[in-house]
Parts: C-alpha cells; sequence; structure tokens
C-alpha cells in the first residue's frame, strides 16, 4: 500500500544498490535534490547505512531487499559480478534499471538480453560514457548508424611503456587524473580493462559489432562517447567529468532535470586530443575485445579473471604487468560455453575465478 501511495503522488520510489561507493555517494545527493525522487531501498556491501532508507540492509541478498521495497527503478552500483541477482531481478520484472555495475551485464550479456525483453522495463545506463551514448543515440534509426566511439581517460600511466610500469604499486594506480572512482574501477582504468568491460557492455546495450565499437584516448575526458552516422556526420556528447550528471539522467529519464554542474567555458581554452590506445603496453582493452567476439561465457571469464587479479594486486600479491598476463591465461584455459542459464553463468565465473588462482599460486 505504501508503495501504491507513492506513486499516486507522483513519486518515483528508487532502490540503491551499492550506497557507499562513489556512484551511490552521489545518487542519494541527486536524490535529495528532487522532491520527485524517493530512496525507499538501500543497500551497502559491509558499512553500516542505518537511517538512510525506511529499509536498509548490508551485505546479504540483494533480490530480497528488491522484493521488500517494491521499488519504481533500482540504480545498481554493485562492483563486479556481485550485482548480478539484482540486474536480472529489476530486468525481469520491468523495473527500470539505472545500470553502473557493468560486469553484471558484462557477464551476463545475453541472458541479461532475454530477461529485459521478457520484462519490458527501461535499461539506462549510469556509467559517463554509455549514458552518453545513450543519448547520442537517441532518435536515429539504427541503419543510420555507422559507429560508435568511447572515449578512455588513459589513466595515470598514459604515455608510459611496458617497462616503465614493471614496478607499479597500488597507490600510484590509484591516483586517477580525472575522474573519482572506488579502488577496483580505478585500476581497471589504469589498466584499460574498465575501458575493456564498456566495450562489451555497449555491445550489449545498443546491439552493435565490435567492429562498430571504437575505443580513442582523451585525456580531459570532456567527449565521453561520439557516434558516426552513415552520412558522414559525428554527434558528440560533451561536458565536465562529473558522475552526477549520469546519475541524474538515468534517475529522472526522460526529466532532464538541473544539476549543480557548470557548463563547459568554451571560451576559456577547450581543448580537445584524441589518439589511439596503446594496446601493447594496455592489452586488456584487447583482450576484452576478443572475449567479446568470441562470445559464449568468454566475456563472463574476462570480468572474473580480472576481478581476482586486481584483489591480488591492491593486496601487493601480483605486479601491475600481472593483471593482464592473468586474464589473458585464464581466457586460454577456460572452454567459453554459453551459458543456458544463471546457474550455467555463475558455473562459469567460479570456474575462471579458480584458473585465475590457480595462475596466481605459481606466479
Amino acid at each position: 500500500m505504501r508503495a501504491e501511495h507513492a506513486r499516486l503522488k507522483g513519486l518515483k520510489r528508487i532502490a540503491l544498490l551499492g550506497a557507499t561507493g562513489s556512484i551511490g555517494r552521489q545518487a542519494i545527493q541527486v536524490i535529495a535534490a528532487h522532491d520527485e525522487l524517493e530512496l525507499v531501498a538501500a543497500a551497502s556491501g559491509s558499512q553500516p547505512i542505518d537511517g538512510l532508507a525506511p529499509l536498509t540492509q548490508v551485505g546479504g541478498d540483494l533480490t530480497a531487499l528488491l522484493d521488500r521495497a517494491e521499488p519504481d527503478l533500482v540504480l545498481n552500483a554493485v562492483v563486479g559480478f556481485a550485482g548480478l541477482p539484482a540486474t536480472l531481478w529489476a530486468l525481469e520484472r520491468g523495473v527500470d534499471l539505472a545500470l553502473a555495475n557493468k560486469e553484471s551485464l558484462v557477464a551476463a550479456g545475453d541472458l541479461a538480453l532475454g530477461a529485459r525483453r521478457r520484462g519490458g522495463g527501461r535499461l539506462l545506463p549510469v556509467d559517463s560514457e554509455h549514458s552518453a551514448a545513450f543519448q547520442c543515440l537517441e532518435g536515429h534509426a539504427p541503419q543510420t548508424v555507422d559507429a560508435l566511439v568511447i572515449t578512455a581517460s588513459g589513466g595515470p600511466f598514459r604515455g608510459r611503456n611496458r617497462e616503465e610500469l614493471a614496478e607499479v604499486t597500488p597507490e600510484e594506480a590509484l591516483a586517477h587524473p580525472t575522474w573519482n572512482m572506488g579502488p577496483k574501477i580505478t585500476i581497471d582504468s589504469a589498466t584499460l580493462a574498465n575501458k575493456g568491460l564498456e566495450l562489451i557492455e555497449a555491445h550489449f546495450l545498443f546491439d552493435l559489432p565490435y567492429e562498430r565499437i571504437e575505443v580513442v584516448v582523451h585525456p580531459t575526458s570532456t567527449v565521453h562517447a561520439l557516434v558516426r552516422l552513415r552520412d558522414g556526420a559525428a554527434i558528440a556528447h560533451l561536458g565536465y567529468p562529473d558522475m552526477r550528471v549520469p546519475i541524474s539522467f538515468a534517475l529522472t529519464y526522460p526529466a532532464r532535470v538541473a544539476t549543480p554542474v557548470p557548463p563547459l567555458d568554451l571560451a576559456g581554452g577547450l581543448s580537445l586530443e584524441f589518439s589511439a590506445p596503446d594496446l601493447e603496453t594496455f592489452p586488456l582493452l584487447a583482450l576484452a575485445r576478443r572475449a567479446g567476439e568470441a562470445g559464449g561465457t568468454y566475456p563472463c571469464a574476462y570480468n572474473a579473471a580480472n576481478e581476482v587479479a586486481v584483489a591480488a594486486f591492491l593486496a601487493g600479491r601480483l605486479p601491475f604487468l600481472g593483471i593482464a598476463e592473468a586474464v589473458e591465461e585464464t581466457l586460454d584455459r577456460v572452454d567459453g560455453a554459453p551459458a543456458r542459464d544463471l546457474e550455467d553463468l555463475v558455473e562459469a565465473d567460479a570456474a575462471a575465478r579458480r584458473l585465475a588462482q590457480e595462475r596466481l599460486a605459481v606466479a
């Protein structure tokens, strides 16, 4: 009854998963600034959040919380494969999903799209690049789109070669030049694995083959995505690197409400620099494309091995360059067979993690 009463008042009931992370904290600011948004449930992995919402949960089964909350929109900002059940819960039920958990779509792309077709709800990307691509693609018939270009800042090690990265420490890798993110995503940005995950996610989000998705390095993170059209035009989404913009877009879609983010100062000497990524120094981007093109559960294995390797690097058990090596060896050893259901996918994820851990044990 409470959920129905809120809807009669015109409120959008939001469940926030991953409330204490970077996305979650900024989402709370956005929700608090708009009376039409109501935070009805919040979850965190380990930190206490008592009183943040009428329903709160630390750890545990996220889908049980969603069943109780009956939200109109789920903002899934959980990090890693752990966010997958909540993604499928929302898509199966036709509940709008604001997705910041790219790993769940990477790992379960075909299963997730099947759930979306059955449920009929909206899938609104929260990653700045995918939110930008979503906006650039709106109103354009698929046959008019030639290619999608997503941008990468290049991370803290842009311009270095492999030899210069051999002794990189976690502290150095966590010093991102433009974005303020959690540790796992920040390391992924430093290795370009984050862009690899976004490449696979874009394939599933926008139904584009991999050969029509480009990645370019753009250090200032001013242009978040471009769409090339068949007539030679290119449409770009520009803005300062501030995650409140894509968060607000997803939570209030299609209203596009005001945010406190300033407009671009075009007259102040705006510089737009682009270059090709260095795939030799940062092979995880090429490995992601390889996994995506192979299909099946190879993207799931890529994600699983990367999660294991990043955790080992942060714990001081693996060198920076060893992250890509662990992922590549895991991809070489898995069978990559397609998943028929969630159980198959969980097994594929676990198998890839075991292989990655075996590699770490002898590293």
